[in-house]
């Protein structure tokens, strides 16, 4: 019996020991596939592994970040090493730049050192988060400072990443400077993301902000409060289908001794046919990617530019074809001397494969409307809003209706109708 004990325990000891060194080699795996993908999926941020040593309790690894400009080809590179630890599901691995966090021969972080960390799961879950404390930075030559409060980035990948959450929680935020006086207070960013297909992601976020302040030279000071901006995609029709909405909120502006609002402004996509909509985000990805290809203005990246641009006109094609709906169906602009409303939609029908293949144009069955009201007193008030404006009233395209003024435009055969003045429209698309 003693025996059979000790054969036991000596092999859950090896076990137990086994467990790390097998969750170490599965976590370099997984950071080698994790680089891999992030650089190809998009062209801002590249990651290279410079060397990764791999133990049994633990690892290191050093390499870098490089932030791309993709305007320009322009980097800036980031060295970082990387201390790993090794567990029986999973492992943690502790961030830090080489250089440390701060410049040299400064201390951005009097209190505590910022943590960044990425924890992973054997089941396809990871953990990416930032707990930075409080921060001061001072430019003596400008004399310009950046201080924020302690704040927290917490990025969590699940379903071998296939769906997201995001949390951004940063309390407060203040740049100061001979001729700026910046403020932030309360920022809060969440974020929830599951993966359709190809390119196309749905989920919701909101964004919020409890108050911005703007203080800068010979200029009025000026504040937004309670700021938000709110998302919704989801599939519909069995996943064929895609709605998504963006609404953007300022509950109370405030410039020097006047205070106005609310402010509201809501976009809108519905019914966009997935696939298609999946083509027309890779054809931008592949067109980004060969605008930034390193081949410059060979043959090679010509004909590459042409491909995408190719497949990015059938997408729009087949999009249009399947039936879509797009547009701002609220619009709320609150001044002193009144409120700016507006809506506007633009509309394609779905077509048959016959009405498909005798598709010439896409605008040819776009149809449309546009509402739009203004106060009258704003008009008269700003004289530069009523130069930019005149020609619209003389030709008709705003009207007076009482103490407002008003356009109202419908769309139809490539004829746009504005308060009765049709203008035909010239087949670009």
């Amino acid at each position: 019996m003693n025996a059979k004990w000790m054969i036991a325990g000596a092999g859950a000891l090896v076990l137990a020991g086994a467990l790390p060194w097998g969750v170490g080699y599965l976590t370099q795996q997984q950071w080698q596939q994790a680089t891999k993908e992030v650089n190809s999926n998009q062209p801002f941020v590249r990651l290279e592994t410079g060397d990764y040593q791999r133990g049994i309790l633990g690892s290191e690894v050093i390499g870098t970040v490089s932030l791309i400009n993709p305007d320009t080809g322009e980097s800036r590179r980031f060295d970082f090493q990387a201390d790993v630890t090794h567990g029986v599901t999973g492992s943690l691995m502790d961030f830090e730049p080489l250089g440390g966090w701060s410049s040299s021969g400064e201390d951005w972080f009097p209190d505590q050192e910022p943590q960044l960390t990425l924890e992973t799961r054997l089941w396809g879950t990871a953990v990416f988060e930032l707990e930075a404390p409080r921060m001061e930075m001072v430019d003596v030559d400008t004399g310009e400072s950046l201080s924020t409060s302690g704040g927290l980035v917490r990025v969590e990948i699940r379903d071998a990443g296939s769906s997201a959450d995001a949390l951004l929680v940063w309390p407060a935020l203040a740049l100061t400077g001979p001729d700026i006086n910046l403020r932030l207070s309360d920022l809060r960013v969440e974020q929830t993301m599951n993966h359709l297909t190809g390119e196309v992601w749905v989920g919701s976020g909101e964004m919020a902000v409890n108050s911005l302040s703007l203080n800068a030279a010979q200029e009025l000071p000026v504040t937004l409060d309670r700021i938000s901006v709110r998302s919704r995609s989801e599939a519909v029709d069995s996943g064929q289908r895609l709605d998504s909405r963006v609404a953007f909120e300022v509950e109370g502006v405030s410039l020097a001794d006047d205070s106005y609002g609310p402010q509201r402004l809501v976009f809108a996509l519905e019914d966009l046919e997935v696939e298609a909509w999946n083509a027309l985000m890779t054809g931008f990805t592949d067109l980004q990617s060969a605008a930034m290809s390193s081949s410059g203005a060979g043959p090679e990246a010509f004909e590459q530019q042409m491909e995408a641009m190719q497949q990015v006109n059938e997408a729009v094609r087949d999009l249009a074809a399947a039936g879509f709906s797009l547009g701002f169906p609220e619009l709320l602009v609150t001044t002193p001397e009144g409120q700016v409303t507006g809506s506007a939609e633009i509309r394609h029908p779905e077509l048959t494969a016959d009405e498909k293949a005798e598709m010439l144009m896409v605008m040819q069955r776009l149809t449309g409307d546009l509402n739009l009201s203004l106060p009258l007193a704003l008009v008269e008030k700003y004289p530069e809003l009523q130069l930019q404006l005149a020609p619209l009233i003389k030709q008709g395209l705003l009207v007076q209706q009482g103490n407002r003024l008003v356009m109202k435009a419908d769309l139809q055969d490539l004829v746009l109708d504005v308060n009765g003045e049709e203008i035909p429209l010239p087949p670009l698309l």
